[in-house]
């Protein structure tokens, strides 16, 4: 994977045998899909699509995807945790195979905590089983109760991380992570060191989902020690067109499956009027299917 980034009309068909992902944090479904996200979509070819920020009741998420998507591959198998409160978080993952098996939700519970984790189970060819998680983290904020929500969340990603790797086998865990990992994460880096998504102890989180819990970063894996590809980018001021951005939308995958992961990209909008979304998509392709 390059620095360089993906323009917005994408011309890249799947190559054979493979089941394309793509995970994006869209800000609310209802103001994506009125931006022009089916633009994207349509032809994309995507197998299996998790969505953070939904913003929306699965009824709705589910209408809309199957409008941006009538002429290019038929209604879609979808799975949605909504948010307590309606209008915040909310996460999805829709799949053109039916899955074997659904869940929603992590550690205990607390309301603050619900529509930011779902799991589906996908069938594979060969008979094992590739489950697939949309995660979206609290943002946080310094010194409140925010920030500690975030950190708990982090904490029950790091005790149920490990335990998926055990009992499947396969998962990739996609979303927003609301943290960049290491200064290549974030172009400001030095300016964000004490600020929520970059703090030391969130960071140190993600060692432990790259070390010892036994994940992959997909796309640091293809792309090295370069700085980004960013896949979220603040509205305010020129921090797009400059390319001010952050990476915090992640590929997490275990090991076997990272191997067979094939030219992860940024879908990045090819000029400010045409962004749907802060965030752009993380597009990769498996040799799965």
């Amino acid at each position: 994977m390059s620095a360089e980034q993906s323009p917005h009309t994408v011309r890249d068909p799947k190559p054979e045998g493979r089941l394309r992902v793509a995970s994006v944090n869209v800000n609310g479904i209802r103001a994506a899909h009125r931006k022009g996200m089916g633009e994207w979509l349509a032809d994309r070819e995507v197998d299996v699509l998790a969505l953070q920020e939904v913003r929306a009741d699965a009824s709705i998420t589910r209408r809309l995807l199957d409008e941006m998507t009538e002429s290019a591959g038929g209604p879609w198998h979808l799975h949605e945790e909504e948010a307590a409160a309606k209008g915040r978080a909310g996460v999805a993952v829709a799949t053109r195979e039916e899955p074997r098996a659904r869940r929603s939700g992590i550690g205990e519970g607390h309301a603050e905590d619900q529509g930011r984790w779902v799991e589906v189970d996908l069938p594979l060819a060969d008979g094992s089983t590739l489950t697939m998680v949309s995660v979206y983290v609290h943002s946080g904020e310094v010194g409140s109760t925010k920030q500690d929500h975030k950190m708990r969340f982090l904490e029950y990603m790091r005790g149920h991380l490990p335990q998926l790797a055990a009992e499947k086998d396969h998962v990739l865990v996609l979303g927003d992570l609301n943290v960049g990992h290491t200064e290549l994460d974030i172009r400001n880096w030095r300016g964000n060191r004490k600020n929520s998504g970059f703090l030391p102890e969130e960071r140190a989180y993600f060692d432990d989902f790259f070390g010892s819990c036994g994940y992959v970063d997909v796309a640091r894996r293809h792309a090295g020690e370069v700085d980004g590809p960013y896949t979220w980018w603040s509205y305010r001021g020129k921090a797009f067109d400059n390319d001010t951005g952050w990476r915090i939308d992640y590929h997490m995958a275990t090991p076997a499956l990272a191997a067979l992961s094939e030219n992860p990209r940024v879908d990045r909008a090819a000029d400010y009027s045409r962004r749907w979304s802060d965030h752009a998509p993380l597009v990769v392709d498996y040799r799965l299917s």
